[in-house]
């Protein structure tokens, strides 16, 4: 990968996180300037405005900075700490949920390097595949594998997104919507895992995290 490729990449990844973050953080300036337009009468709806977009705000940093930052491949972040983030990224909009125990025994490396990274990073690949919102599941689907569903009407995992996800697609080829699912591949081999799709009979989306242990 030559360095004018790698550039390319990072110009996305930056577009795809400003993107995302550009409208709460716009809704909190918004909520700063209709305060000071509207007076003393505006100052409890601006709040709540500017709470809410802040929370937001705040949901996404902590998932992204898990699924993208060096600290979240650290054996210290635990699937608990990927429920608790990842419940804050979703609840604002209510229309996915998750409904999975994190205490539970949902892989045979869950301790290890990257993998709670790596279960970051399929979640919010799950949220791109339920534009109408849905379910999200996780649980132990074999010796050396996770499994990550999502649920919902419409429920699809669009082309190139697959391509995208097993670094098939030039990275020339690739649009700030598909960089996520690019990104998800790279780490996943960086940690020695494999993150795939798998048919799934019952509807739906789902993929394997599969750990190198045996």
């Amino acid at each position: 990968m030559g360095q004018q490729i790698d550039i390319a990449f990072l110009e996305l990844m930056a577009s795809k996180v400003c993107h995302d973050l550009i409208s709460p953080i716009g809704a909190i300036s918004n909520g700063i300037e209709f305060m000071e337009e509207m007076g003393p009468d505006a100052v409890e709806e601006a709040i709540d405005l500017l709470k809410f977009s802040a929370t937001q705000a705040s949901a996404k940093l902590q998932a992204y900075r898990m699924a993208y930052g060096a600290g979240g491949g650290d054996i210290s972040i635990k699937p608990e700490d990927v429920h608790k983030s990842f419940a804050k990224f979703i609840q604002l909009d209510k229309k996915i949920t998750q409904d999975w125990d994190p205490h539970a025994d949902i892989g045979p490396d869950e301790r290890s390097e990257g993998f709670s990274k790596l279960l970051m990073c399929a979640l919010l690949l799950s949220c791109e595949c339920l534009p109408k919102g849905g379910v999200i599941t996780v649980d132990k689907a074999g010796q050396n594998i996770t499994s990550i569903k999502a649920s919902g009407q419409d429920a699809a995992l669009k082309p190139p997104m697959d391509k995208a996800l097993s670094n098939e697609i030039h990275q020339d080829a690739l649009e700030p919507r598909y960089v996520h699912a690019y990104m998800s591949g790279l780490l996943a081999k960086q940690y020695g895992f494999q993150l795939e799709p798998k048919a799934n009979t019952q509807g739906g989306v789902e993929f394997h995290l599969i750990s190198p242990a045996v």
